[in-house]
């Protein structure tokens, strides 16, 4: 039993980098049968197809990026730091982002459509669920007296959330990470101007 969810492990962790890098379209279950080294009979044993795979490699994905942005969350104590966490985690996305290939939501988003309507219900609810942690951190930050009673909190988490896939795109895109630092000193200068004290140097 212990062997086959070992197995069931690999087969997703394996096929989490190959989707978040080739995307789903451009990979295949022999893609995955290559890079896992268990023949197709194997891989139908553990799962009903390449669909399945695809919602567990983007769940796997998504924890990896999570636990690491948490691990970063844990070390600021102020609302303007722990939102700069966001970009600041996908620095050096170029050579080395929290999971290979770059951000799981932002790749899955752009890939889902209409005709993958499960994946797109995923890529919806890890944007849902991200908006939501910003949200609750931002308000944090206007109950504390850090962040201004007026500022607008949910339209600063779309802002956030915007200016950090935007800038991991361009970044990637161009092979420079030169827009999400760029987009880091943008959005902390932002929130300077949203604070009622100063905030120590970030």
């Amino acid at each position: 039993m212990l062997k086959g969810e070992n197995t069931r492990k690999h087969i997703i962790a394996k096929s989490a980098e190959l989707f978040n890098q080739k995307g789903y379209a451009g990979s295949s279950l022999s893609d995955i049968t290559e890079l896992t080294g268990i023949k197709k009979g194997g891989i139908y044993r553990y799962f009903t197809g390449k669909d399945e795979i695809a919602i567990e490699a983007y769940q796997y994905a998504g924890s990896i990026v999570s636990r690491t942005i948490n691990e970063a969350l844990d070390e600021q104590s102020t609302a303007m730091g722990k939102l700069l966490v966001y970009l600041r985690v996908y620095a050096n996305v170029v050579e080395d982002p929290p999971f290979v290939g770059g951000c799981p939501l932002l790749n899955l988003a752009t890939e889902s459509d209409d005709s993958h309507p499960v994946l797109r219900a995923r890529a919806r609810q890890g944007m849902d669920n991200t908006l939501d942690t910003m949200k609750r951190i931002i308000a944090e930050g206007v109950e504390s007296g850090e962040f201004k009673a007026e500022l607008d909190i949910e339209a600063l988490a779309t802002f956030t959330l915007s200016i950090m896939e935007g800038g991991i795109m361009l970044s990637k895109l161009e092979g420079d990470n030169r827009h999400v630092r760029m987009n880091i000193e943008t959005l902390s200068a932002y929130l300077k101007g949203m604070c009622l004290r100063s905030q120590p140097s970030m």
